[in-house]
């Protein structure tokens, strides 16, 4: 950015403002403001003649240097006049001939706003050096300018000028800043100082005494008066200073004036050196003119200020100034600008204005005064736009960013938790305060998920490479986020703090879970890939022993070896003694990227074992790498080895192999070296440019010269297949700009596949070899989406909507009790039709394990509809599908919605006004529709219970009816026992209740001794229903017995026994193999000679709990 001169700056922009008002009403604006004229006059002594010749200014400049006042300055300028004569005479035009003359400068014009500007830069001829004068320099704050004009006939009001603005430097010659004091005419700002009715009463004889000490012209000044004849030496100047002063000049005043005798000869109008400058004294003329001219202007000054100030006199109509200094507005006094006459932070530029220009009473405390109205929107919008910035910069400061990972919406599975849906819909992110306390950030979050039930736990947690771990539960909700130790960008787990899915969660540092690389001696493969070391990853606790990786991988035991180096070096493995199978896997040093070698007792005769323990390479330990031949050229030899070291380029390896292999040297153009990893896929080509330790190519592996160039620095090499059912080598390779986008790149996919249409989107695999989730911004590159070189990407069959936009596939639900009965009266004919549907089949002598009592969902169809569309929009369209009007729907009203999850309703949409976006459904929702008798309007506290009564004597219910239950005075059992008894009018003493659990095949009582619980646990989170052990949510099944008729403590019907024993069976299935494979260890250990530790025998245990009262 370039920089000006304030005054050089001042100038510009006058020419950029006239010449953004030519051909407006204003094109003689700055004219009409700031234009005036100066006359310079030659008289003839002789004939009298005047020559004339006028300017025009925007600006006057007036010296500094030797001047100690503004008026002295205009005086020089305008009332003295320039003699010619002697040597220097004057050709007059008139006498046509050399005459004595006289020239003087009148101000024939005045603006009605003058602008002043001091020359206080100025060029040492001596030291050929640029400085600043820093010397005082009075000014005004109103000023008389009639002794500076052309005679007139005025009075002198119409020349009186007050002074409004002053811009002020502060630096040197070669730098500085800018600020400037502004006076507040129509008293816009707040001026009010802290404590100023406080401030003690100005005492004007004692002010000039206390601004001495800062002062040093009027101290030395008052020394030179106390003297004889006001002269003397500049040493004892220097003395008498440090009596007065209580401080010696160079620790005062060098800094910022310079040294004493270079001070008093720069104020050469006032002091008076001798022939040798050893003395120093006032000038005659210059001791009362300055000592009158300077207590007279200060007396003025102070006079002036005193009858304005409002602490002084009280006058509520008294002048408001302000100190502008970039973003730093803040209030000043008259008597502050005083301080700006003189030293390294000086005034610069003045600002005057006629005194005649007074402002209306209307205009006072009124900004939008006659401002035109295009001009106050524009204010008004800028004020708006200044506003949100405001805003914007206050949430950068204070806000976090919080990423919210839902439970509901994550399974657990490889040793981690993962997303089961999409991103969209298992991750919020959340904006909060980071002033504010954990109560208030767990209230927002029950705030935003309004469909949460049961208890909530928020944890800490973090992404590591097995996927997401808990750490930390948050508690103390009187503490602010900050005293919690939460970060910007801090994962939080929501969830009911036990399980998730069904499977109970183990939290902390102590069972993280580590990614660990097994490598396994593949004994399968035939041929040449016989006996080579397959690696595949695995996920196990921090705290799980050594042993559990026998029962993870289903293996017998054998030998493990960990390396700890990442990546795994050939000579750092170790073998682990069998006593120390029981230590963990952090005991052993095992961290995140990790490697274990398992081998069979088999091959411990092998070159595998040294005497310490180490691995032993087939080869000497030298520094090499295996390169093989896949140009599918005719060579001599199949494969060479290059010797390396992690410094050679890969460049130079490639060309050496095409040598060694006695290939055709036009392969040098047109091949490259891709790993080959240890199952033998071919990886990502390595660019030639780099070293094998920047490409991370490990020492005596193997590479593959392969046909075609490496990708450059700004491509991409990606694997690519089709369908999710993968196997090893059908993957297909494409290099691609990281710039392209994935519309772009998914038509090249598509086109080396030989497939076609526009039916096909893509999805990224993940480190477990699933399908991620989808690409779905068609438009961004494939850098932005972080896509890098060596992913997969799948090609899937199904057009993506839009963004903004759902396909939701939309299923009819039929109701059903545990009784075996389907609850609708109609059966859809395109159940059959369709072929798409789930239902509870029976499966009575079948192989598989048992399926729970599963709904019945038959498929309608999708709709595609916008994010913004309603809940009774979507109802609308699931109507128009093609089947749907043989299940006679009569209008959304009488439609209950609910999404799908594992082939079940889960969460019931309520509202129908409420947007699709509000629900936070995801890319990957499905919705179920219930039919209804009658319109239902379900509040937030409501809940939809489907409630059975048990048929006395029978092991079977009644058909189901749906019971609304408003919880707003708790979810508490005794409230739920009262809604049921009142629903069936029954007595509230003569029911019991139990929740159904499907998946089990149980039903769980709910009574009311868990209020019954001692004092010091009284919390109101246990007695919720919503909590451990029932998590009761809409749509659950309620079974009611009528003790009255009913005695039977048993709930469970006849299927609910089938499904118990077809469970049973599935564990005793299971248990069984593993005690064949216990048995197949045991005889591997035997026939090694390695005795197999005896199990101990396995033992009942029985827990008594006593009366406590």
């Amino acid at each position: 950015m370039r920089q000006h001169d304030v005054q050089e700056l001042n100038r510009i922009l006058f020419s950029a403002l006239e010449t953004s008002l030519v051909g407006t009403s204003g094109h003689d604006l700055i004219n009409r403001l700031y234009h005036g004229t100066v006359v310079n006059q030659i008289v003839c002594t002789e004939c009298k003649n005047v020559s004339e010749k006028q300017e025009d200014f925007l600006d006057l400049t007036v010296a500094v240097k030797n001047v100690s006042s503004l008026e002295d300055a205009l005086w020089n300028m305008y009332v003295e006049e320039e003699v010619f004569d002697y040597d220097n005479l004057y050709h007059c035009g008139t006498c046509d001939r050399l005459v004595k003359a006289a020239k003087s400068a009148k101000l024939r014009k005045l603006p009605p706003f003058l602008t002043i500007s001091l020359l206080r830069f100025n060029f040492d001829f001596v030291k050929c050096e640029r400085y600043k004068d820093t010397s005082c320099y009075t000014f005004p704050l109103q000023i008389n300018l009639k002794p500076f004009c052309e005679q007139s006939e005025l009075d002198d009001s119409g020349y009186m000028y007050d002074l409004f603005s002053v811009i002020i430097h502060k630096g040197g010659c070669y730098g500085g800043h800018y600020h400037v004091y502004i006076k507040d005419v129509d008293h816009l700002g707040n001026w009010q100082f802290q404590g100023e009715q406080n401030k003690p009463d100005v005492n004007l004889e004692a002010l000039p005494n206390e601004e001495e000490t800062d002062d040093p012209l009027m101290i030395l000044k008052s020394i030179l008066l106390q003297e004889k004849n006001s002269i003397i030496s500049v040493d004892q100047l220097g003395q008498k200073l440090v009596k007065k002063a209580g401080i010696s000049w160079n620790k005062k005043y060098r800094k910022q004036h310079g040294p004493l005798r270079k001070f008093l000869q720069l104020h050469s109008q006032i002091f008076l050196f001798n022939s040798d400058e050893s003395t120093v004294s006032l000038l005659k003329n210059g001791s009362l003119q300055a000592e009158s001219n300077f207590q007279r202007n200060d007396q003025q000054t102070f006079q002036t200020l005193t009858s304005e100030h409002p602490g002084l006199k009280g006058n509520s109509t008294c002048p408001h100034w302000f100190d502008i200094n970039d973003s730093k507005v803040q209030p000043i006094e008259e008597k502050d600008i005083t301080q700006q006459f003189q030293g390294k932070e000086s005034a610069y530029m003045l600002f005057y204005r006629k005194s005649q220009l007074q402002r209306p009473p209307e205009a006072r405390g009124n900004p939008r005064y006659r401002v035109p109205c295009h001009l106050l929107k524009e204010m008004d919008a800028a004020n708006t736009e200044l506003q949100m910035k405001r805003t914007e910069c206050d949430s950068a400061k204070n806000n976090f960013e919080l990423h919210l990972h839902l439970g509901p919406h994550y399974r657990f599975c490889n040793g981690a938790l993962h997303p089961g849906t999409t991103q969209a819909e298992s991750m919020w992110d959340l904006t909060f305060d980071k002033r504010k306390t954990l109560g208030d950030l767990r209230q927002s979050v029950f705030q935003l998920l309004q469909f949460w039930e049961g208890d909530m736990v928020l944890s800490v947690a973090k992404c590591v490479p097995a996927g997401l771990h808990i750490y930390h539960t948050l508690d103390g909700d009187e503490l602010t986020l900050c005293e919690a130790e939460i970060a910007d960008g801090e994962d939080i787990f929501v969830w009911n703090g036990v399980e998730v899915g069904g499977v109970q969660i183990q939290t902390g540092v102590d069972c993280e879970p580590l990614l660990i690389h097994v490598l396994q001696v593949d004994t399968r493969a035939e041929g040449e890939m016989q006996g080579q070391l397959v690696e595949t990853p695995h996920v196990f606790p921090a705290n799980a022993e050594m042993g559990t990786v026998f029962t993870t991988l289903a293996m017998p035991v054998c030998i493990i070896r960990v390396n700890l180096a990442e990546p795994a070096e050939e000579g750092c493995w170790t073998a682990i003694p069998q006593e120390d199978l029981k230590k963990t896997f952090r005991e052993h040093g095992l961290r995140n990227g990790s490697s274990i070698l398992l081998q069979h007792s088999r091959n411990a005769d092998d070159s595998l074992l040294s005497r310490q323990g180490k691995w032993i390479a087939d080869v000497e330990n030298s520094s090499w790498l295996q390169v093989k031949n896949f140009c599918q050229s005719e060579s001599e030899e199949n494969q060479v080895k290059i010797a390396a070291t992690a410094n050679t380029v890969v460049f130079d390896i490639r060309i050496k192999a095409i040598k060694e292999l006695k290939l055709m040297k036009e392969l040098a153009e047109n091949t490259c070296l891709r790993p080959i990893d240890r199952n033998g896929k071919l990886l990502c080509p390595v660019p030639d440019s780099a070293t094998l330790r920047e490409a991370e190519v490990r020492m005596e592996s193997e590479l593959a010269l392969c046909l075609g160039n490496a990708p450059t620095s700004s491509q991409l090499f990606l694997f690519f297949a089709l369908g999710t059912d993968i196997q090893p080598g059908i993957e297909m390779e494409v290099i691609v700009e990281e710039t392209l986008s994935v519309r772009d790149c998914l038509k090249i996919m598509l086109k080396k596949s030989g497939l076609s249409g526009d039916v096909w989107h893509l999805r990224k695999m993940d480190w477990c070899y699933e399908a991620g989730e989808p690409l779905c911004e068609q438009d961004a590159t494939l850098k932005e989406l972080r896509i890098c070189s060596g992913d997969t990407l799948l090609i899937m069959e199904g057009k993506l909507p839009p963004l903004g936009f759902l396909k939701v596939p939309v299923w009819w639900y039929q109701p059903w009790n545990p009784s075996g009965h389907w609850e609708s009266p109609c059966q859809p004919s395109c159940a059959t039709s369709q072929g798409s549907s789930w239902s509870a089949a029976a499966s009575q002598g079948a192989s598989g394990p048992p399926v729970p009592a599963e709904v019945c969902l038959v498929y309608l169809g999708d709709v595609e509809i916008s994010e913004d569309a309603t809940l009774a929009e979507l109802k609308w369209q699931a109507m128009a599908l093609p089947f749907a009007p043989e299940l006679a729907f009569r209008s959304p009203a009488f439609l209950r919605a609910w999404t799908v999850e594992s082939k079940r309703p889960s969460r019931l949409l309520r509202t129908d006004r409420q947007q699709l976006r509000e629900y936070k459904l995801g890319r990957r929702a499905e919705i179920c529709l219930e039919a209804l008798q009658k319109e239902e309007s379900l509040g937030p506290q409501d809940m939809l219970l489907r409630t059975q009564l048990r048929v006395p004597g029978e092991r079977t219910y009644a058909q189901a009816m749906d019971l609304v239950w408003e919880a707003a005075r708790g979810w508490t059992a005794g409230s739920l026992r009262q809604r049921v008894a009142d629903f069936y009018s029954l007595p509230v003493e003569k029911i019991e209740i139990a929740k159904y659990f499907p998946e089990k095949f149980e039903w769980l009582p709910i009574s009311s001794w868990n209020q019954q619980i001692a004092k010091r646990k009284k919390k109101k989170k246990q007695e919720s229903l919503q909590g451990a052990p029932y998590y009761l949510k809409d749509g659950d099944i309620i079974g009611i017995k009528n003790l009255l008729v009913d005695d039977d403590e048993d709930f469970g019907t006849l299927r609910d026994d089938l499904g118990k024993e077809r469970q049973k069976e599935l564990v005793l299935g299971k248990k069984k193999s593993r005690q064949a494979l216990r048995a197949h260890s045991s005889d591997l250990f035997s026939s090694a000679g390695t005795p197999a530790q005896p199990r101990a025998p396995e033992a009942s245990l029985s827990i008594h709990v006593g009366s406590f009262k």
